[in-house]
């Protein structure tokens, strides 16, 4: 029973700040257009500061576990695959429209939710894998989603001004700038003056609390009226299959940390980032289903991330499945 208590009590502030800010965007009407101010906000400012700090007293070795790297990458391309398959078969072989699916079915909140979450969860030892997932899942994700666009028609440039665009675009995303920045403090352990250490404190403690009440406002702005089809398959690619491949691979890898490990399961564990649907509406493509995934797998999470985590806290779950 003190378990069950214990994960209640870590995960209701992360669910209950977004029912809370479900429910005020339910009963406060505001001009949608209102929450602009906010993303630019966390995208430019909170969330870069604890990306940062993250990163900036960590050695470099750790910033450095390529292993690491290239499993947890290649499992979320994996999901990606399963979910563009099951978005193409579901589409009718509708490929733009499966390009969303494969990003509903692989992105997981890594960005408002998997960092204060992890580090709740795991401590601060969890800080450098969190990192490494979130820098090189979004390279993955954000590379990807816009060549196979392309591919399909769906961009209106080519394959070359799309590559030049794709390379600009993470060269300068200000989360890429802020890794860069935090690696370059650790390699010259570089200390922050004292106000301006406090001011990125201050923003990166805002990062969290403010990401999961706009993602439960901008959940609430998206009205499910009907359930498409392969939501439900897409979902379990997500919240179960794609911590568990996780878990897998790097147990037969082996020479991890556990907290590593666990760290990575997480990750993988949570529901679709809010970042779908903004994807899905940049192209124009698949809306209602971005909506219906990251409403659906929001409220599917609260019960299989409880479980991940109740099997990693009691032990259950051994960070190496094949020990030698």
């Amino acid at each position: 029973m003190s378990d069950l208590v214990g994960l209640f009590n870590l995960l209701a502030p992360f669910f209950g700040l977004i029912g809370l800010g479900f429910f005020c965007a339910k009963i406060v009407r505001r001009p949608e257009g209102g929450l602009a101010w906010m993303q630019f906000f966390l995208i430019y400012v909170a969330l870069p500061c604890l990306f940062y700090r993250l990163i900036a007293d960590k050695p470099l070795e750790q910033l450095a576990n390529w292993p690491f790297v290239i499993t947890t990458t290649l499992c979320t391309y994996c999901a990606f695959a399963l979910s563009f398959a099951v978005g193409m078969w579901h589409t009718r072989w509708d490929m733009p429209q499966g390009v969303m699916q494969g990003v509903a079915g692989s992105y997981s909140n890594i960005g408002y939710m998997g960092p204060p979450l992890v580090l709740s969860a795991l401590g601060e030892a969890a800080s450098a894998p969190v990192v490494l997932i979130f820098v090189f899942d979004n390279l993955l994700l954000f590379s990807l989603v816009p060549f196979l666009m392309a591919i399909a028609g769906a961009e209106k440039r080519g394959l070359a001004a799309t590559a030049r665009d794709v390379g600009w675009k993470v060269a300068t995303h200000p989360f890429n700038l802020a890794t860069v920045a935090g690696v370059v403090a650790a390699y010259a352990t570089l200390q922050l003056p004292t106000a301006l250490d406090k001011i990125v404190t201050w923003l990166s403690n805002a990062a969290a609390p403010c990401a999961l009440f706009l993602l439960g406002v901008t959940v609430a702005l998206r009205p499910l009226n009907r359930m498409p089809g392969e939501v439900p398959a897409l979902v379990l690619i997500k919240l179960v299959l794609h911590p568990l491949l996780v878990w897998v691979l790097l147990s037969a890898l082996g020479a991890f940390d556990p907290t590593w490990v666990y760290a990575a399961v997480l990750m993988a564990a949570l529901p679709p980032a809010l970042n779908i649907f903004v994807i899905a509406t940049q192209y124009n493509i698949g809306v209602e289903r971005a909506s219906a995934c990251v409403l659906v797998g929001t409220l599917v999470s609260m019960a299989t991330l409880t479980a991940f985590l109740w099997l990693i806290k009691t032990g259950r779950m051994t960070p190496d499945l094949f020990p030698s």
